[in-house]
């Protein structure tokens, strides 16, 4: 067995044993998410993403099992990753590996957490709009994070086959992302509602499947007069899913200008889903009051996109991971802080 296949392997059995602890034992019954519970478990997942950071700097070479210079230059090639290595000094190269490598994964892990800010505001629409009871909450975000995880999975090794194969696709994603930053930009201050009658899903669920004309508790799936039907709780379940599908299409490019090693690509944006649940309902009451977030991603988007296109041109200068995660933080942080100082004013009826 492959070291990556084995690093792999074990990260999924981490993974999955944490939701299941979380789904048995933190929530046993339906309820409502507090801020003190949400707290807790955006805390630990943080902490888990900071504890992988640290395991990529102690261990880092161990995921493509790198023994000599010969194999780290290939994987080095073979990634791009803009390091020099020290010729004949295994040891030393192989640090110089792990550092970048490390700060690969908490710089793609801070961009994508980053960017599903913006999926909480639709969450929260959809939520509103269909009438979820908040008890129910749960339970969507965390059938959707698994069906999440699969097309993440998917998405990102077939996008790192493509680069790989065909180099010219990273100029693609970068005008893409520069478009999208610009569109989000243009209308950041428009209002955004969700139509339940008429929503695409909702639509296409209609056509092939029965619907079940209400609520039946936390139940997905009724079965009504010996016919199985879908629930309005399965319908949000869907537009959830179908939402971070939309939303995929920006984060993986956008993680793709941190680091083209597909399975850092995927570990730094795995944390960030995981943690997107309990950030949901950390934010949930409060996401309105940063009206600045949607102009930062906007800028955030532009920038990677642009990284993305003159990268040949950036490293030439110098230009590294380090520099990428200082101004990534500082969108963030400016987008935040300026939130907070200049309330948005309240309307006038």
């Amino acid at each position: 067995m492959s070291n990556e296949l084995t690093f792999f392997l074990g990260f999924m059995v981490f993974i999955i044993l944490m939701l299941a602890i979380d789904l048995g034992l933190f929530n046993k019954k339906d309820h409502a998410v507090s801020f003190k519970e949400a707290a807790i478990m955006s805390f630990i997942w943080v902490m888990f993403a900071i504890g992988f950071y640290i395991l990529l700097l102690k261990e880092g070479h161990q995921l493509h099992g790198i023994e000599t210079l010969a194999q780290l230059k290939h994987i080095t090639e073979a990634h791009q990753h803009n390091i020099t290595l020290i010729p004949e000094n295994l040891s030393a190269s192989l640090q110089l590996y792990r550092q970048n490598l490390a700060l690969e994964f908490i710089t793609g892990y801070v961009v994508e957490y980053a960017l599903s800010v913006d999926n909480i505001f639709v969450m929260v629409l959809v939520f509103t709009a269909f009438g979820v009871q908040e008890k129910y909450y749960h339970r969507v975000l965390f059938w959707g994070i698994l069906g999440a995880l699969i097309m993440r999975f998917l998405f990102i090794f077939i996008g790192a086959a493509l680069i790989s194969k065909f180099g010219w696709i990273l100029y693609l994603f970068g005008a893409f992302l520069v478009y999208t930053g610009i569109m989000m930009f243009i209308q950041r201050n428009q209002e955004d509602k969700i139509d339940p009658e008429n929503h695409k899903v909702v639509r296409f669920a209609s056509r092939y499947f029965s619907v079940y004309p209400q609520f039946a508790g936390n139940k997905f799936f009724i079965r009504q007069n010996g016919k199985r039907m879908i629930t309005p709780l399965f319908l949000v379940l869907m537009i959830i899913e179908f939402t971070d599908l939309i939303f995929a299409v920006d984060s993986i490019p956008a993680i793709f200008a941190v680091t083209k090693d597909p399975y850092i690509v995927f570990f730094s944006n795995i944390f960030a889903i995981l943690g997107l649940r309990s950030m949901f309902f950390l934010l949930v009451n409060v996401i309105h009051k940063f009206h600045y977030l949607k102009t930062g991603l906007s800028f955030l988007l532009v920038f990677i996109g642009i990284k993305m296109l003159a990268h040949t041109w950036l490293e030439s200068f110098g230009f590294t991971t380090a520099h990428s995660l200082v101004i990534i933080v500082l969108i963030l942080t400016v987008s935040i802080v300026a939130s907070l100082v200049f309330p948005k004013k309240a309307e006038q009826h």
